[in-house]
């Protein structure tokens, strides 16, 4: 628990960051691999005019780079809030193994963030979600993902 709470403390470093420094909302994460810290990040959403600025992405961003890899197999993340939809799927995406979290979504909705409705509509057939998701034919469609296919050179990930 000793190496969870110094590490959750230096999550909790780059929230305290954003929120003082009006950089993004109070979130902060790190990202670890065999004990040491690969990657941080705080919230940057307002200051970067970016919806996709969130603390796990910048933390996972910032250990990608750090790594020069996609792939964070093995890796932990340390988050002070309960990854929301977006950050969720990133940590999947990235192959992180484990996260930590301090407060909750629900914790996080009674302060104003609203990410319990994203969990909801996940949970909806396309067709009834409040964004329209329209499904439309192309003929380069398949040509395309048949060019992948059959790439010798690809990467896969």
């Amino acid at each position: 628990m000793e190496m969870t709470e110094s590490i959750m403390n230096e999550a909790f470093d780059a929230a305290f960051h954003s929120v003082r420094n009006n950089i993004g909302g109070p979130f902060g994460a790190v990202v670890t691999m065999d004990g040491r810290v690969i990657g941080k990040g705080g919230n940057r959403v307002s200051s970067q005019n970016d919806p996709t600025a969130h603390a796990e992405i910048v933390a996972i961003r910032d250990a990608c780079t750090n790594l020069k890899s996609f792939d964070l197999a093995g890796a932990v993340i340390y988050s002070t809030c309960e990854p929301c939809p977006m950050c969720l799927s990133a940590i999947y995406w990235a192959n992180i193994r484990s996260v930590f979290y301090v407060s909750t979504r629900y914790d996080a909705e009674a302060i104003g963030f609203k990410d319990n409705h994203i969990y909801e509509e996940l949970n909806l057939p396309p067709s009834e979600r409040r964004i329209g998701f329209m499904k439309v034919d192309h003929p380069k469609g398949a040509e395309l993902f048949s060019e992948w296919t059959e790439k010798n050179d690809k990467i896969p990930y």
